[in-house]
């Protein structure tokens, strides 16, 4: 009866060994996942909350948005800043080598009246003329909007990327017009 409990034991320790190892390496694609998940959000998307009513009628506070760290940016992209203002998501309006003004609430970019699909009031600014790596942006509720009006450019590098994809709510889910 003992050598049987010791011949058991030993049964029941190679197991265990099995079992350790066996864990081990079924824990190697969920680690690997972390790492993918992590240098994604990192390097290529993540998601963002809006924080405010600044983008209103297109965004709504509290809404949750899809930020492209790689996409190239253009006019009208709405885009995410980190600035002294802190995290501030934006509407391109002006981009480096342009000169931007508003009269009579018309924009003009270049001298040329631009169409404003976003905002049916802008105040009148002053004619800025944007250099390399320097963007001009403004909020979609113009009204409240603090925005390249009040604290002026926004440089290359402030710019975190895009966002044009709504995650949540999930009845506004899909891409944001432009």
């Amino acid at each position: 009866m003992v050598k049987m409990m010791k011949k058991k034991d030993k049964v029941m320790e190679k197991d265990n060994s099995e079992e350790k190892s066996f864990s081990i390496k079924s824990l190697i694609p969920y680690v690997i996942i972390l790492v993918v998940v992590v240098l994604f959000r990192t390097f290529i998307a993540t998601p963002i909350i809006v924080d405010g009513d600044s983008m209103d009628p297109t965004l709504k506070d509290g809404e949750m948005m899809l930020l492209y760290k790689l996409a190239k940016i253009d006019y009208g992209d709405i885009v995410v800043i980190n600035n002294k203002e802190g995290y501030i998501i934006k509407r391109v309006i002006a981009m480096p080598g342009d000169t931007i003004s508003c009269l009579d609430h018309i924009i003009y970019r270049n001298g040329e009246a631009i169409e404003d699909d976003f905002s049916n009031v802008t105040d009148d600014f002053a004619e800025v003329k944007l250099s390399t790596g320097q963007y001009f942006v403004m909020g979609d509720n113009r009204q409240i909007s603090l925005d390249s009006r009040i604290f002026g450019v926004v440089h290359e590098k402030e710019i975190l990327g895009t966002t044009n994809f709504a995650l949540y709510p999930f009845s506004k889910f899909g891409r944001v017009n432009k």
